[in-house]
Formats: C-alpha cells, structure tokens, sequence
C-alpha cells in the first residue's frame, strides 16, 4: 500500500514529508518522492528503494517550501524506477496517488492524440496530464482537479498542488483511505491518522467520493457532486492508529479489501499493461526442460500450489506434484531429474517449507520461491524469486497473500506454457487480458459483501459446515473450509464434489449447509448433479456462481451469491473474495477474535 503525506503551512515542510513517509515504511514501498512549492515553482525529488535514498537525493540537491506532498510508492503499473516514482507533474501541477486507475490507457491514448507527453508507464502520470490538459484549456483549478477526478474509474486516494495556487492542497478518495489533519495554523493530508500524528490528533476521515481543498487554516470538503459538505472532527488516539486499521474494524477486513490494490501490484510484476504482453520469468530454461515440477508448502499456501497444478497441466502439459512441506521433508521422496521446485510462503520463514527448500537445493534441483517478504530467508536460499507484492499482512488469516499467490502462480504457469511451446502468442495475450481484469473484478466481487453479511449471521451457530467443488474449485472449496474453521472455529472441510457420495455424503442431516463454488464451466453441471444429490439428503445449498450459473439454478436454489463473470485463470481468484467475506462476517457474528484466531501464529518458524 502506497504512502501519502502533504503538509500546507508556514514553515518549511521537506524534511517533515521525509518523517512522515517513513511512519509509512510498513506498508512497504520501492520509491519515495516529495514535491514542494517555493519561490521557483513546484519542485521534485525522487529516488529508487528506502527512504534514505530520498534523504541522499535531497542532502545533494536541497528543495524545501512551505507546501509540499510525498509519497511511498509501490509498483502497480511500470516497473520501480524514479520514472515510475511519485509525485508526477506536469504545467506546474504536481500529484500523488494511492490506488489504480482502471481506465489510464484509455485516458492516456486521448491526452497523447491531443499532444499531452508522458514520461512514466504508470496509471497515475494520467491523472496529473489531465489535470494540465484542464487548466490549459481554461479550466479553475478547482475545476481542472474535480472534472479529472470524474473521469477516473478504480480506486485512488489522491493529493495535488499547483503553481498558482500556493497555498492549498487538494485532496480526493474513491475506495481507498484518506485523511486530514487539522493543525495549529497548518492542515494535512495522509494515508491514515498515524502518518499524521507528530503534528496533529485532530483529524477528519474523508468519506467515498469526498473532494478536499486543505489550507492553513482549514479545510472545505465537497461531496462527489461538488456540495460542500460537513465531515466529523475526530481526535486520534496515536497508540489505536499504530496498528493502523483504518477505519476498519480487523486487519482482516482491511486486507480483503485491499485486494484490488495487491493483485495489482502482483501482475505489474509479470506483465505490462500496455501492451498486454507477459513479462520473462527468470524460470522460463527450468519450465521448458524439465520432465516434472513439485510445488511444496503448507496451509493456505498449500491450496494456492494445488489450484495452480490445474494451470500447469492443463496450459503447458508440465505434470506437477504437490506436497505439504511437513510430510515431504520426513519421508525419502523421489525428486525430479531437472526439477524446478515451487516452494510457496507468504513470510518466506516457514521452519518446514524452507527445509524443503534446503533439502532440494542440496540435492542440486532449481529452486525458486513464490514469496511475499524479498529480504527472507527463502527468497534469499533460492535460485529464482517469484515475487508476491501483497504488503504486510497482519491478520493471521491469510486473505490478500493467498489471491496474490494466484496471481503470481497464474503468470508463472504462462510462462511455462510459452517457454514449453504449448500455447501461442496470442492465446497467451488473451489469458493476460483476463488477468489484467482482476483489479476490477475483485472490486466487483468485494460489492456482494451486503448480502454475504445477511448468510453469515445464519451459519454462526451451525456446527459443521462443508464446502464443495470441481477442478481447481476443489482446492479453492479446501482453502474455504480453512479459513472458515481457523476463525469461527467451526468444524468445516472443503471436499470434490464427486466424491461426496464416497464417504462425506453420510454427515449431511436436514439443513446441513454446504458451500458450492461453481462458475459456468464445462464442469458446472457435473457439480450441479452432486448438488441435487446433497438437496435430496435435505442439505442447505449456498451457490457461489456467475450469471449463467445463477441462470441454471435459480428455480431450485434460494441463496445464490452471484459473481462477476470471470474466464480462466481469473475465476478462482475472483470466486476466493466471497469465501473469504463469508469466513470473516461468519467469525464478526460469533464474536471471536478474527485477527488473532487462538492457538494460531502468523508466521509457523518451529516444526
């Protein structure tokens, strides 16, 4: 998650921007920047990796004025480079940007037909060419920055100076958090109220949609329709904010939500969104020579290596074993000629994956590590890294890490089907354009949440729930049980749906809720046949389906969750944001402790 701060005021503001991004250094970050308004105009330094670079930059090359932004930026779209890194000017016109812009090409290609020149790759450049494009054709400012803000569709949390207005800093958020500070004879904007809080306590969370023009003095905040409008004074508590939940109510809601955001940051690194073109993978020579490949992990990590077994197989014709890394390592496995090995971990310490990983390394296969930490232990022991750019996840249920698993996974199995030579270029063109959809489509996703409550409150005193499923859903159905049963602590297993009738169809009792995931796919009514099985035996059914889907059943099911429609790839990632709202407002209901479920760690580092 990217980082903002901006300061108006009376005094210089650069080396407190610097404070403040690194009170955002744990949300982790690749480039830092500030932009400051002084006697010249508006004035940028920026730098690749840790804030310190930034502090190099700036002890060389001095700029200060008593306006500024920063920003902590991690990659979504173009590569971490002090290009692609914050703030983005243009005319005099200087912005930051949280977020992703859904539409940016589309913007982009109409600003360059009208002589607008970009120098970056990311989505975010095309808010601040806007921006100029609407004060050179005569625009307020006010207007320049409120008809932008119009145009743009995802998510974002923005901050912008200008030249000619020197004393305010305007603001906006849509999906994404933003807050003011109110100071004595200064006003603030940041990411959340801890970035915030060596200069202020007194804050105001802006609302969807909210518009802000921040002053010295004040603040005048604007509905998405341009009303002024009155938003609440809260006085911050510093030690509530450490923990930084936003306005949510668990680390675990917050970090479903920011899914959007964190397959975005994931695909950027294995394709371009320009183009529409996948990356090389470093792995690429190990796929194409290889005779098998082994995926090893456990938990939740685990499932994610067993839906992308499907992916493996069925696009590059490359048999894939899966193994819990706790079994592997205490039994005498038969290991590949050529390898690769996967190993699959979202802190990259996991005692007995990297065991594995160690015992395979030794025994002189390819290594690499599917990881969301790059300073650890795996990714530093392994031959090749797949990075997972999912951000600090501080919830014990792994929500936003297991989606960018998939992300990374679904890249890596296209690579390996091109360097295998088992799919075309422009077969592998169009799996990417459904991937790059992912952003929206979880965002989509995440709407259900309302109805997902409604399901939720009714299974909190069930004592066993079942979740079903084909193909790569039967994975998905497993790592739904999971994450039902570590935080609502009832008895849940996930199962293949044809094989309910081979031992498990013997638990269903009246009223037996079972969970079916089942998209429109050439297995849907294979799973439709299991369903009316388990109605039969009096089973309550809660569909999670696509509009075809809905379609088929809709005379015989009550509760159908219906998706966005997803293709290929896509379609597990999409259909584990509803799972994951039903495991976390089913625990919200029964009242236990969601981000810290007993007996539980978020990183295992023992046996």
């Amino acid at each position: 998650m990217c980082g903002i701060i901006g300061i108006v005021g009376n005094k210089p503001v650069a080396n407190r921007l610097v404070d403040g991004l690194k009170r955002l250094e744990y949300r982790g970050y690749d480039s830092a920047g500030v932009a400051v308004l002084n006697g010249v105009g508006v004035v940028r330094r920026r730098a690749e990796g840790r804030i310190t670079n930034l502090e190099k930059v700036l002890a060389a090359d001095p700029a200060d004025g008593e306006l500024g932004i920063a920003h902590t930026r991690w990659a979504t779209h173009g590569k971490p480079t002090t290009l692609n890194a914050h703030p983005h000017t243009a005319d005099q016109v200087a912005i930051v940007h949280n977020g992703i812009i859904e539409n940016f090409k589309e913007l982009r290609q109409e600003l360059e037909s009208q002589g607008r020149e970009f120098s970056s790759q990311t989505d975010s450049e095309t808010i601040v060419q806007m921006i100029a494009h609407n004060v050179a054709q005569g625009m307020s400012e006010r207007d320049a920055f409120f008809s932008t803000i119009d145009c743009l569709h995802g998510a974002f949390g923005i901050a912008a100076i200008f030249k000619s207005r020197p004393n305010e800093i305007f603001a906006a958020r849509h999906n994404v958090p933003l807050v003011l500070g109110l100071g004595d004879q200064e006003g603030y904007v940041g990411s959340d109220a801890f970035a915030l809080a060596p200069f202020t306590r007194k804050v105001i969370f802006l609302e969807e949609g909210d518009r802000a023009i921040v002053r010295a003095d004040g603040a005048d905040i604007f509905d998405r329709d341009g009303n002024k409008i009155e938003r609440a004074v809260t006085m911050s508590d510093v030690d509530v904010f450490v923990t930084d939940k936003d306005n949510y109510d668990h680390f675990m809601q917050k970090e479903i939500q920011e899914q959007p955001e964190s397959i975005a940051r994931t695909l950027a690194q294995y394709t371009d969104a320009l183009s529409g073109e996948l990356l090389d993978l470093n792995a690429n020579s190990d796929f194409a020579n290889s005779d098998r490949m082994v995926m090893i992990a456990c938990g939740t990590a685990f499932y994610a290596a067993c839906v992308a077994k499907h992916w493996f197989e069925g696009l590059a014709n490359l048999h894939v074993e899966t193994d819990i890394a706790s079994e592997f390592r205490y039994r005498k496995p038969a290991l590949p000629e050529k390898g690769p090995v996967l190993f699959v971990s979202q802190s990259g310490e996991t005692a007995d994956t990297l065991a594995c990983l160690q015992y395979c390394k030794k025994a002189g296969l390819p290594t690499y590590a599917v990881v969301n930490v790059a300073e650890s232990s795996m990714a530093r022991d392994a031959l090749g890294v797949l990075p997972t750019w999912a951000g600090p996840e501080i919830g014990v249920a792994s929500t936003k890490a297991f989606t960018a698993q998939l992300t990374a996974l679904a890249c890596a199995s296209l690579s390996a089907a091109w360097a295998r030579g088992r799919l075309e270029p422009s077969a592998i063109q169009a799996h990417v354009a459904d991937l790059l959809e992912l952003p929206h489509l979880v965002t989509q996703a995440l709407k259900l949440e309302l109805q997902i409550i409604e399901i939720a409150k009714s299974l909190k005193d069930e004592k066993q729930i079942m979740f079903m499923g084909r193909g790569a859903n039967h994975p998905l159905a497993m790592e739904g049980a999971l994450k039902m049963k570590e935080i609502t602590y009832i008895q849940s297993e996930g199962y293949a749906a044809g094989e309910l009738k081979h031992g498990p169809i013997a638990l269903i009792e009246e009223g037996t809720p079972i969970v079916v995931i089942a998209p429109w796919d050439s297995l849907f009514e294979k799973t439709y046949s299991n369903v009316q099985e388990v109605i039969s035996r009096g089973a309550r059914i809660i569909m999670l389906t696509d509009e075809k889907g809905a379609e088929r059943c809709s005379d015989e099911l009550s509760e159908v969750i219906v998706m966005p429609n997803a293709k290929n790839l896509a379609s597990p990632i999409v259909s584990s944001i509803p799972l994951q709202l039903l495991a976390y407002h089913t625990a919200v209901a029964k009242g236990t402790d969601v981000d810290k479920p007993r007996n539980l760690a978020k990183s295992v580092t023992v046996e």
